[in-house]
């Protein structure tokens, strides 16, 4: 300690016990025999609870220390001198049986999350990245963009393939902007007039034999001719109109002849055709 002594007076700095041929410790640059040394100064291990001496390495972990051969896995008893670690509780335990004990389970596979492992969440399930896969071909989606179905999830080519709704004319697939008639889906574009193909979406349209026509296509080929007027009688728009003998007339068309009264519920004449009131069909 490059300090001089007599040999009666080299004594522990706490008991006074002669140092002379005996071990001693020095602490605070005051040497002390090995006993008092471990009364005062060294640790309780937490496994076994007794003085961790000299002759042992002291392990510490937050203000905890152990026995070199106390340092192990409350579950299993492995070492964990220079092995991963976790505490949980006031106790430590190995990483392995942490991970069994208490970390999250996949819903896939149920086996642990170990640390590094990727995980992919979704309406409050987890997934370890091998197990999230697409209930149909069964492959990871990992990254990929995915569609739910029936609380499980589909890649996007399987769901194209298997469930997507496909345009009732060119039997593509409807990713966007589709059209329902008659409960078959169609692509905006290719819900066209069966005679002209105009374009019917936000177009008024009717159907003849099952097939969509446009206003003006429908009143060229199939409607009735106002006697009139010669115009289509459509019923576009809530158009009224008056049928007698297979002749037809829109209701504002429907008047007489000669005064141009209006005969709709009033009772009328005919003459070769021509309606008249009955006023002037007396003249």
């Amino acid at each position: 300690m490059d300090q001089n002594y007599h040999k009666d007076h080299l004594a522990c700095h706490h008991c006074d016990k002669k140092l002379i041929a005996c071990r001693y410790i020095l602490k605070e640059e005051h040497p002390y025999c090995i006993p008092c040394y471990q009364e005062l100064f060294a640790h309780n291990c937490e496994e076994c609870k007794k003085p961790i001496g000299p002759d042992y390495k002291d392990l510490s972990y937050k203000d905890r220390h152990w026995h070199e051969f106390c340092f192990k896995c409350i579950e299993c008893s492995k070492t964990l001198v220079d092995q991963p670690f976790a505490p949980k509780n006031e106790k430590i335990y190995c990483a392995d049986c942490h991970d069994n004990l208490f970390a999250a389970r996949c819903d896939g596979c149920h086996e642990p999350f170990r640390g590094g492992m990727k995980k992919f969440e979704y309406k409050g399930k987890q997934w370890h990245e091998q197990c999230f896969c697409c209930m149909v071909c069964k492959q990871p989606i990992s990254n990929k963009s995915f569609i739910p179905r029936d609380q499980e999830v589909v890649c996007v080519p399987c769901y194209e393939d298997k469930f997507a709704q496909r345009c009732s004319k060119c039997n593509e697939v409807i990713n966007k902007g589709g059209v329902a008639y008659k409960n078959m889906p169609w692509h905006r574009e290719c819900f066209t007039c069966t005679n002209c193909n105009k374009e019917l979406a936000k177009e008024k349209f009717t159907s003849r034999d099952e097939k969509p026509f446009c206003a003006d296509c429908y009143a060229d080929l199939f409607a009735k001719k106002c006697c009139r007027c010669a115009k289509a009688i459509t019923g576009f728009g809530g158009t009224k109109f008056i049928s007698f003998e297979d002749r037809h007339w829109h209701s504002e068309c429907f008047v007489c002849y000669k005064c141009q009264q209006n005969m709709v519920g009033q009772g009328f004449l005919m003459n070769e055709g021509d309606i008249l009131c009955p006023p002037c069909g007396r003249n």
